[in-house]
């Protein structure tokens, strides 16, 4: 036989393992979409928790960030930005071997320093693992099928959504006679908020569940808000306002990218004033810069950067003097610093080495925050 030919036949050999493959991913047989008897949920459902974006319960089905009351009260581009679901997730159990998803996404372009995955997809995890994603066909289209284990067996299973892009979920399908509840609870019943700038929103992490806010949240248990906006983290009271009707477990602000370090010395103020006076006791959490590669060569962002650290740092300090002992500082420095600047992307937001690398540095402030000791909970 020739070095050609044996060459065909075994790449027929390898194509035909593949195809194989896929078909035992998929569970074999029809596509759930198309079997008779499976079992059909729409949002919104009682047995589907959407977890993550606080103002659904008046909005569904939309997902997004910031109610649609206040839409008025917010700048375009945030109001804009809310839609895009980050953070959001669809919780539940099942008995079901496998699950389907049917989604759209009506634009699903992709910026050059972030994955179509991260911007427009959806991460599935099961019983806490991560297992597959799913992302948009050229149409915007999200259709997949994933196998959740082998057997029927009750798991616990998260979708987390796009973190980029508006999504519109029109359907999640499992094996017939399969059952679907509600899923069991964090290990506390009010979540983290996080508000903050691209960085905060997830840019640039490779997948929907990678941003350093469902990192944390993930390590610790805890359901999680992100009110990252991209570029537009500006500390406005509009969104502080909204902010406030949260019932927090925690406040983290890490909106230090996005103003100069005038705006943030004027707006930190205000912001923390409107959430202590709705919310006197939660912890607050605010963030200090962590490192820009370009401090390096430019002394000018150097400096500002250090005022904005110098400003959060002592006005913690001065709010804990007068009594209040439930704000901390805490230096981003410590959540990735020039030794973990490979941890970025283009110099300025993350890559999903350096949200682990935040992820690992805020864990033990929060910790702390809420009173847990430093290991597991």
């Amino acid at each position: 036989m020739s070095t050609a030919t044996e060459r065909c036949r075994c790449f027929g050999i390898l194509v035909l393992a593949w195809v194989g493959l896929g078909a035992t991913l998929s569970g074999r047989g029809a596509p759930l979409s198309e079997t008779d008897g499976a079992l059909h949920l729409r949002l919104p459902s009682p047995s589907l928790e959407v977890s993550g974006l606080p103002w659904y319960g008046e909005d569904a089905p939309v997902l997004r960030r910031l109610p649609e009351r206040l839409r008025g009260t917010f700048r375009a581009p945030v109001w804009g930005l809310a839609q895009s679901p980050s953070g959001g997730r669809i919780r539940f159990r099942t008995d079901s071997s496998r699950l389907a998803i049917l989604a759209r996404n009506p634009n699903s372009s992709t910026m050059h320093h972030m994955t179509s995955v991260g911007q427009n997809g959806f991460d599935l995890y099961v019983d806490g693992e991560y297992r597959q994603s799913a992302w948009p066909d050229a149409q915007g289209q999200i259709e997949r099928e994933w196998t959740l284990g082998e057997g029927r067996a009750w798991r616990e299973v998260t979708i987390y959504l796009p973190l980029y892009k508006p999504v519109t979920v029109e359907r999640l399908t499992f094996e017939p006679e399969s059952k679907v509840a509600s899923p069991s609870p964090f290990a506390l019943p009010r979540p983290l908020v996080f508000y903050g700038s691209s960085i905060t929103q997830g840019g640039c992490a490779a997948n929907p569940g990678l941003s350093y806010a469902a990192i944390v949240a993930r390590a610790m248990r805890l359901d999680f808000v992100n009110l990252g906006f991209s570029g537009n983290g500006m500390g406005e009271p509009e969104v502080a306002k909204a902010m406030a009707e949260i019932d927090a477990a925690a406040f983290v602000l890490d909106y230090w990218a996005n103003p100069s370090a005038d705006v943030y010395r004027e707006t930190l103020p205000p912001l923390v004033a409107v959430l202590r006076l709705a919310h006197p006791q939660t912890p607050i959490l605010v963030i200090g810069p962590f490192w820009f590669p370009g401090e390096a060569t430019s002394a000018d962002l150097r400096a500002g950067q250090e005022a904005k650290r110098r400003f959060g740092r002592e006005f913690v300090a001065a709010r804990r003097r007068e009594g209040d002992r439930a704000i901390r500082f805490v230096d981003g420095l410590e959540m990735l610093s020039r030794e973990q600047a490979s941890g970025l992307v283009d110099g300025v937001h993350p890559n999903s080495l350096g949200f682990h690398h935040c992820a690992v540095g805020l864990e033990p402030h929060l910790r702390r925050a809420l009173g847990w000791r430093s290991g597991r909970r």
